[in-house]
């Protein structure tokens, strides 16, 4: 079996702590690409523009395989890299953080400000609610409007069993019913369909994409 892929946030969160009078607010957001996680640093920027650093860390792409960080005034090492950490260690992509500090006229020290700037990213992403992200394939199963009520239901209890995702229905000539549905599970799918129709419906499978699995 593949590795899981790594996860995203459902929306952005806000946190602040203050640190030896030092206070750090921490923004992360979910985002598309790098161009996206730049505007929400500057963003931050404009907003906290009196805050005398602006600390940031991105993870983007699909397997998390690009990433940046930069210590934006802060000695090399103490708060990029740590903020960057706590991402990888989270297994999270498509996410900025920016932390940005409002110097209490007390020194940190490189171990302090590395500690207060991951505090900072972890306590903010334990608020943000994590979405997993999965490989999963399409699936359309069509059905006469009489049943479909019944079919509907009977999807919905379906791909909760099966790590599948239900998509939005379509109402056209007949009731088109959407499925994410992982390739493992593709033939049980078919298999389930028909034991409930009597043989008269069989899923058409289309393309695989990579799907944000929400908690319910």
């Amino acid at each position: 079996m593949s590795a899981p892929l790594p996860s995203t946030i459902a929306a952005p969160v806000e946190h602040e702590i203050v640190i030896t009078r030092s206070r750090f607010i921490t923004t992360v957001a979910p985002v598309a690409d790098v161009a996206d996680a730049e505007r929400v640093v500057a963003e931050v920027r404009k907003r906290s523009w009196d805050a005398r650093h602006h600390c940031t860390a991105m993870v983007t792409g699909v397997l998390g395989d690009q990433a940046r960080s930069s210590d934006d005034g802060e000695p090399s090492g103490t708060a990029g890299v740590p903020i960057l950490e706590v991402l990888r260690r989270r297994h999270l992509t498509d996410v900025v953080v920016v932390v940005s500090r409002y110097f209490g006229g007390v020194k940190l020290g490189a171990g302090g400000l590395v500690r207060a700037y991951s505090t900072s990213a972890s306590e903010c992403l334990d608020r943000a609610t994590v979405v997993a992200r999965r490989a999963l394939t399409r699936a359309t199963v069509s059905v006469p409007h009489a049943d479909a009520g019944r079919i509907d239901n009977a999807l919905r209890d379906w791909v909760r069993h099966h790590d599948a995702v239900l998509g939005e229905p379509a109402y056209g000539a007949a009731a088109a019913f959407e499925l994410w549905v992982p390739a493992a599970e593709r033939e049980r799918l078919r298999t389930d369909l028909a034991a409930t129709t009597g043989g008269t419906v069989d899923p058409v499978f289309g393309d695989e994409r990579i799907v944000d699995v929400r908690p319910e």
